[in-house]
């Protein structure tokens, strides 16, 4: 097995959130997860008090406008590389509750499993936690929302919100464009 991949097995060993945070010393004092770029390697770091923990990527995906505008379609472009919003309702997992895994719908990397949706009415697919390290999240400039992104290829899911007081194990609320996700059942 490859340091990388060891690594990355390693740290998202640790911060699987069904660890006990009594086995898991790093969960309890996560601050925030953010992806950065060190050549074209990507690394996702996990800041805590004085302790950065770095896990690396096996297979970035990005790609030039032209190319995501090659394998993605118009609608697809619009939302996941222009940070466009699909209007409420029309999305095709906002009522769909099949079991399986929700992945990004440009690159195919795993973001949320189904047993982590639930219905919030707002008209679109709602999630309280994503798979780890597979989202990352960046405040709007204003501070009004927050951004989520795939961490694999930077696509735009939608934006993630707090303290709703939906009863769900994280008090959150992932708002996610349809579009922005391809699922696979499970098997």
């Amino acid at each position: 097995m490859g340091f990388e991949h060891q690594l990355l097995r390693t740290a998202s060993t640790l911060l699987t959130p069904s660890t006990p945070p009594i086995l898991n010393p790093l969960l309890p004092k996560v601050n925030s997860l953010t992806l950065s770029r060190l050549g074209k390697l990507p690394l996702l770091s996990i800041r805590r008090k004085k302790t950065t923990v770095a896990m690396a990527s096996s297979s970035p995906a990005q790609k030039s406008e032209e190319e995501w505008r090659a394998v993605l379609s118009p609608e697809q472009f619009r939302i996941l590389r222009q940070k466009g919003t699909e209007y409420p309702g029309t999305g095709q997992y906002d009522k769909f509750y099949a079991d399986g895994v929700y992945e990004c719908a440009g690159c195919g990397t795993p973001l949320y499993k189904s047993t982590t949706k639930f219905n919030s009415g707002c008209g679109w697919p709602a999630f309280y936690e994503g798979l780890p390290g597979a989202i990352n999240r960046t405040a709007d400039p204003d501070g009004s929302r927050v951004e989520i992104t795939c961490a694999a290829c930077g696509g735009h899911l939608g934006h993630v919100f707090k303290g709703e007081r939906f009863n769900t194990p994280t008090d959150e609320r992932h708002c996610v464009n349809s579009i922005s996700l391809k699922f696979t059942p499970a098997s």
